[in-house]
C-alpha cells in the first residue's frame, strides 16, 4: 500500500501480485544445492528433471521412520546439509524456481536494453528502468535531491487538515494510517468498489508492538526511526523518534489481529460518503477522495471499520509535528532502494537482518529485476511465456485441473456429513470455477508510463502512479474477468473468492511441482495437490462464504455449517499443538484456510491420481509404490529451511503454517498414508482413526 488510499500490486505466496485479497498456496520462496544456481535452465529431454522419476532420493533420511516425521523422512538429508544462502531469510522449492525465473527475466531485460530501441518503446522503458536502478553512483551523487520536494512538502504542513490531504498525495510514497485498493464488490460481484483498510505500522503487525517476545525488535525499530529521522537533517532525534514510535504503538493497539481480518463477514462494511463522514468525522473524506480521483462512488467498504474509526481519533489527537516526522521517516523508508546507499543499508539492516535474520542484502541486479517486474511485469511476462512456457505445458495443466474437478465432484457426492441442499450449491460453485493457466489473454499497455534514464526515484514514483491510475480506472466499469493480478514469471498460485477463480502462472509449472517427464504420482502429489489446494480455498472457512458467482452469501443449511465448523475446529486443535520455535505455536485461527486447503487439496488430488490409473496398479519404482511416491512428492514440494527470526515473523503474520506442518499435519489425517507407509500407533504422527479429520 503506497499511502493513505493507495495500493500497489504485490503479494506472493501460492499467492500472487494482486490489488485484491487472494487465497494462496505458497509462500515466498529448493530442492538441492545443485539446483541452486541462478543460471540453471531446464534441459529439454525425456527424463525427469529431478531424480530418475521426479523425487531426489538423495535428499531423504532413511534413518527416520516416515511415521515419526514424514517431512524429515523425505527431506532430512537436505535439511542437514543445506545452508540458507546469506541473501535469503528462508529457502525451499519455491526459491529455486524464483531464482530461475529471476535469471530468465534478467536475460529478457538485458536483451531489451541491448536492442537500441526507439524512445517510448517498451524495450526502451524496460532497459532504462533497469539501468537507472542499477546506477547507484548516480543515485548517490543526487543524494536526497529527488525526494527533497516531498520532505519539504511535509515540513510545510501546518494543520491536521493539511496532514489529511498529504496522506492522499498520489505521487508521494510513504506510510499512512489507512490504505485502499479497488476490487470486486463482494456483495455485487459484477461491479468494483473501493476498500479501505487499517494500515500505518512500520513493523509487520500489532504483535511486534504489543507482545513481549518481540521486545528486542522494538528496541531495534527505535534505532531505525532515529537513523531515518537523522537523514532528514534532524539533530535531536531521540524524543522525536520516540513520539513517532508512540504513535505507531497506539495504532497497533486498535488494529485488528490478522486472524480477525480474515473474516469475510466482519470485513464487509459498506458506507456512503456521508455515512463515512459521520462515522469518522476527523478526516475530510470528500476532499481526500476527490484528490485521489475516487469521489462520487455510491459506497466505500471499510474492512476493519472500528479500527479505522479509532485510528482517525488517534490522528486528531496526535500533534501535527509528530505526523510530519512520521511521514518523512516513512517516505525515506518506502523509497530507500532508489535513494543513497546509506539509507538503503539502514533499511535493510532493520527489515532484512533484524526482522528476518537475513545476513546479506541481495545483489543489486537481482533487486533491479524485481523492480522491473513490479513496474512492467506483464511486458516482461509476454517474452517470458514465448521463451519458457510451451503450449504443451498449458494443455497438460488443463487436463490436470479437469481431473481434479472431477475428483472433487465425486467427493462431494459421497460426503456423508453434508446434506443435498448444500451439496447442490457446492456443485454449482465448482462448475462455475474459472481457471487461468500460464498467462493472461490480454496484456497491460504501458504506453502511458514514462521512464527516464538516470531517474531511478522518478521512475519508481511514476510507476506507482501508473499502477494506481490503472487500478482506479476499474471503478464504474463492468468486472474484467480476464484480468490477472500476477505475472507469468511469478512462482505462485492463488484463488480469488470474489471472482471464484484459480490462477496458475507459468513459472510455478516446473519441477518439483510439475514435470511432463516425471512419474504421474509425483505430478499429482505436486501440482495436482496445489491445484486441489486452490480449489479447496473456494470451500475453506472463508471461501465457503461466497457462491459460484463470487457473491458473498450464506448458501449453507445451519446443520451443514455446524458440521463443517466441528470438523474445521478439530483440525485447528491439531495445528495449535505444533511448535516450530520453543514457546511459540501455530495460530489455527490465522492459518485455518491454508490448512483446510492443504488437507482438501491432497485428498482430492489423491483421488484424481487413482482415477488416472484407470483401475490399474501403479508400477513400483526403486522400491516405492505409487501411493508412496504421491505423498513423497507433497513433502518434497514443501522442502524448506527458515531462519529463526523469519519463522517467528511468519507465526504471527503469515496465513500459512510452516512447511513441516504443511507436510506432517496433512498426511497424518489421511488413512491411505497410514497404509502406504505401514504407520502404526507406535509412530509419533499416529492419530487414532476417530481423531483424523476429513472435511473435503
Amino acid at each position: 500500500m503506497k499511502n493513505l488510499f493507495m495500493a500497489s500490486a504485490g503479494l506472493l505466496a501460492i499467492g500472487a501480485c494482486s490489488n485484491e485479497p487472494a487465497e494462496d498456496v505458497a509462500e515466498t520462496s529448493a530442492p538441492t544445492e545443485v539446483a541452486r544456481t541462478a543460471e540453471v535452465e531446464t534441459v529439454a529431454s525425456d527424463r525427469a528433471e529431478l531424480g530418475d522419476w521426479g523425487i531426489v532420493l538423495e535428499d531423504m533420511d532413511m534413518a527416520v521412520d516416515p511415521g515419526d516425521d514424514f517431512f524429515r523422512y523425505v527431506n532430512g538429508n537436505w535439511l542437514d546439509r543445506f545452508e540458507i544462502p546469506a541473501e535469503f531469510s528462508n529457502y525451499g522449492s519455491f526459491t529455486v524456481l524464483f531464482e530461475r525465473s529471476e535469471a530468465r527475466v534478467k536475460s529478457i531485460i538485458e536483451d531489451a536494453a541491448a536492442s537500441n530501441a526507439r524512445d517510448g518503446s517498451i524495450e526502451q522503458k524496460i532497459g532504462d528502468y533497469y539501468a537507472s536502478y542499477l546506477d547507484t553512483d548516480a543515485i548517490n551523487e543526487k543524494g536526497l535531491a529527488p525526494i527533497q520536494g516531498q520532505l519539504d512538502f511535509y515540513d510545510g504542513l501546518e494543520t491536521h487538515h493539511d496532514v489529511a490531504l498529504a496522506f492522499a498525495e498520489i505521487d508521494y510514497n510513504s506510510n499512512t494510517p489507512i490504505s485502499l485498493y479497488v476490487g470486486v464488490d463482494n456483495k455485487n460481484p459484477e461491479t468494483y468498489v473501493t476498500y479501505l483498510s487499517q494500515s500505518g505500522l512500520g513493523m509487520p503487525n500489532r504483535d511486534y508492538y504489543l507482545k513481549p517476545e518481540f521486545e528486542d525488535k522494538r528496541d531495534a525499530y527505535m534505532d531505525f526511526l532515529n537513523a531515518m529521522l537523522g537523514f532528514t537533517g534532524v539533530e535531536d532525534t531521540g524524543d522525536r523518534a520516540a513520539a513517532v514510535y508512540a504513535l505507531e504503538e497506539k495504532l497497533a493497539e486498535v488494529h485488528w489481529a490478522p486472524s480477525k481480518s480474515r473474516q469475510a463477514e466482519l470485513t464487509y462494511n459498506p458506507y456512503t460518503l456521508d455515512e463515512i463522514q459521520a462515522y469518522v468525522p476527523e478526516l475530510p473524506w470528500a476532499e481526500i477522495f476527490d484528490k485521489m480521483m475516487i469521489g462520487e462512488q455510491d459506497s466505500y467498504v471499510l474492512r476493519q471499520n472500528d479500527a479505522i474509526q479509532a485510528a482517525a481519533k488517534i490522528f486528531a489527537d496526535t500533534p501535527v509535528a509528530v505526523w510530519k516526522d512520521y511521514l518523512k521517516i516513512h517516505a525515506l523508508s518506502s523509497n530507500a532502494s532508489v535513494l543513497p546507499t546509506e539509507i538503503d543499508e539502514v533499511q535493510f539492516a532493520f527489515y532484512g537482518r533484524e526482522l528476518s535474520g537475513t545476513p546479506q542484502q541481495r545483489e543489486r541486479w537481482k533487486r533491479g529485476v524485481s523492480a522491473v517486474n513490479n513496474a512492467m511485469g506483464e511486458a516482461v511476462g509476454q517474452v517470458y511465456v514465448e521463451r519458457y512456457f510451451p503450449p504443451e505445458s498449458k494443455a497438460q495443466m488443463e487436463e490436470l485441473v479437469d481431473n481434479l474437478k472431477t475428483a472433487f465432484a465425486a467427493r462431494l457426492d459421497e460426503l456423508e456429513w453434508m446434506g443435498e441442499e448444500t451439496k447442490a450449491e457446492a456443485r454449482d460453485k465448482l462448475a462455475k470455477f474459472n481457471t487461468k493457466i500460464g498467462y493472461p489473454e490480454k496484456w497491460t499497455d504501458y504506453s502511458g508510463l514514462e521512464v527516464v534514464r538516470g531517474d531511478a526515484y522518478g521512475n519508481s514514483i511514476r510507476a506507482g502512479r501508473f499502477g494506481y491510475e490503472d487500478m482506479i480506472s476499474n471503478l464504474g466499469q463492468p468486472v474484467d474477468r480476464e484480468e490477472w493480478f500476477t505475472t507469468p514469471q511469478t512462482v505462485n498460485a492463488f484463488y480469488s473468492r470474489s471472482r471464484n477463480e484459480i490462477v496458475f502462472p507459468a513459472a510455478i509449472l516446473q519441477a518439483p511441482f510439475f514435470d511432463p517427464n516425471a512419474d504421474p504420482a509425483v505430478n499429482y502429489g505436486g501440482i495436482g495437490a496445489v491445484i486441489g489446494h486452490e480449489i479447496g480455498h473456494g470451500f475453506d472457512d472463508q471461501g465457503r462464504k461466497a457462491d459460484g458467482t463470487g457473491l458473498q452469501r450464506d448458501w449453507w443449511t445451519s446443520d451443514d455449517a455446524a458440521r463443517f465448523t466441528e470438523r474445521s475446529t478439530k483440525l485447528g486443535a491439531q495445528y495449535a499443538t505444533y511448535s516450530p520455535v520453543e514457546g511459540l505455536f501455530v495460530n489455527p485461527e490465522l492459518t485455518m484456510g491454508e490448512n483446510i486447503g492443504d488437507l482438501g487439496g491432497v485428498t482430492m488430488s489423491y483421488d484424481a491420481y487413482k482415477l488416472s490409473l484407470g483401475g490399474e496398479e501403479a508400477p513400483v519404482l526403486d522400491g516405492y509404490s505409487g501411493d508412496q511416491r504421491f505423498f513423497m512428492a507433497w513433502a518434497q514440494v514443501w522442502k524448506r529451511k527458515y531462519r529463526e527470526d523469519e519463522l517467528k515473523r511468519r507465526l504471527v503474520s503469515d496465513s500459512h503454517s510452516p512447511s513441516e506442518f504443511r507436510t506432517n499435519g496433512v498426511v497424518r489425517n489421511m488413512d491411505v498414508w497410514y497404509d502406504a507407509f505401514d504407520v502404526t500407533e507406535d509412530d509419533e504422527l499416529y492419530l487414532p482413526r476417530e481423531d483424523r479429520v476429513q472435511i473435503w
